[in-house]
């Protein structure tokens, strides 16, 4: 790997590195989960978030009841609480919000409805529904802390894969997440010079380690080990870093998944600047979900935290060598036997001639400008499928 950090040819006083952020694609979902999550949701290193969500567990119990025997009463000590009496429990339980809903999709009640009801109402319907609906064996997750919570209710199958088991498997390559490996909390890129700053502060406002009662969410990057994959137009290397992005819910919110990715820069909102070859695996809590995580997802994190980059720098290499278009009829009808309209294959030219002062040429030219026209598009739904088209185009170059 080449360990580049230079800005204008020399070492920047910051650490940083030159980037050009106007390649590749935009992903916004870290900034999503950034934006979203509350002071109580973020954590400074993996072993904080790793002592919660695993003390979580450790106070949490299962068990299978039938739905019909679950009993729903308005809370004695606060009337606009409900509480929930299961077989064997030694005291009721108190439903989460998303628990409650859970109960409420169970019975086909609408969950909002239910909430707005006053408590002792809510409890004879929602008592009405488990008891006039057919029977079904359901898996509850209780955690006692301070009082005893019904966390979630699921089918009997339902495959837990606890949020604790994939931040552990994170831990293996990535120690505390604040720099004692080469993984860590991103650091952030100064709009006003174009410089991605590997050493920044984590803070609560720039963490990427995040967990709820409902889910956990954390990203990672090797930012302080840029590599080179060429030069920009002006000469100077054309820089990535490799990153990645994993979440998972185990009372049923989401799947369990994991994306790998290389990229050029983090900014303060936490949006992926210039990314490049994007993979993503997802796993449903179903009946085995448990033994794909740890022949499947767990593996597959472990394999990209220790690969070479070197087939991603071929894949760009042999893009940027593989001259497809000479002329502007030549570009036309790249493109357009490619399924592009007229009017995107005139955007598509335009963007790169703008861009790199020079119309496309190469494989990877065409890639880079459906990207950045896939970056103006305001519907989500066109811009993957741009997106999605661009990286097919890469791939069967680079295989």
């Amino acid at each position: 790997m080449t360990q580049v950090q230079v800005l204008d040819g020399g070492p920047d006083r910051s650490g940083g590195y030159k980037v050009d952020v106007g390649r590749g694609q935009r992903i916004g979902r870290v900034s999503s989960e950034w934006f979203s999550r509350p002071a109580d949701q973020r954590y400074l290193s993996l072993t904080e978030l790793m002592a919660a969500v695993k003390g979580r567990a450790e106070r949490s119990r299962t068990r299978t009841v039938e739905s019909a025997a679950i009993r729903v009463e308005a809370h004695r000590e606060d009337p606009e609480r409900l509480a929930l009496a299961l077989p064997d429990a030694d005291k009721p339980l108190a439903p989460t919000h998303w628990s409650f809903g859970q109960l409420a999709s169970l019975v086909g009640a609408p969950a909002a409805y239910m909430r707005q009801l006053p408590a002792p109402l809510a409890a004879i319907n929602l008592q009405y529904g488990l008891t006039s609906h057919r029977a079904e064996q359901v898996k509850t997750l209780e955690t006692d802390d301070g009082r005893t919570e019904l966390r979630a209710v699921t089918g009997p199958d339902y495959g837990r894969i606890y949020d604790h088991e994939l931040v552990a498997a994170v831990q293996r390559i990535a120690g505390n997440g604040t720099g004692d490996t080469r993984w860590k909390v991103p650091g952030v890129l100064d709009w006003s010079t174009g410089v991605h700053n590997p050493m920044v502060d984590i803070t609560s406002d720039t963490t990427t380690l995040y967990a709820s009662d409902r889910d956990v969410f954390l990203f990672l990057v090797d930012d302080m080990n840029p590599i080179e994959a060429g030069k920009l137009p002006d000469g100077s290397p054309d820089l990535f870093f490799r990153g990645f992005y994993c979440w998972n819910s185990e009372v049923g919110a989401k799947t369990l998944g994991i994306a790998s990715f290389y990229l050029r820069a983090v900014c303060q909102n936490r949006n992926l600047w210039g990314v490049e070859d994007f993979q993503e695996i997802s796993i449903r809590h179903s009946k085995y979900a448990a033994n794909r995580f740890a022949h499947e997802a767990a593996p597959a994190l472990t394999r990209f935290a220790d690969s070479s980059p070197q087939p991603f720098l071929n894949g760009i290499r042999a893009a940027r060598q593989r001259i497809v278009a000479r002329s502007d009829d030549d570009r036309t009808e790249f493109l357009r036997k490619r399924g592009f309209g007229k009017a995107e294959t005139a955007k598509i030219v335009e963007t790169v001639l703008a861009e790199e002062g020079r119309p496309p040429e190469s494989v990877f030219d065409f890639v880079q400008g459906i990207t950045a026209y896939a970056r103006g598009k305001t519907q989500q739904d066109a811009r993957l499928d741009l997106e999605t088209r661009a990286k097919k185009l890469l791939d069967r170059v680079a295989a």
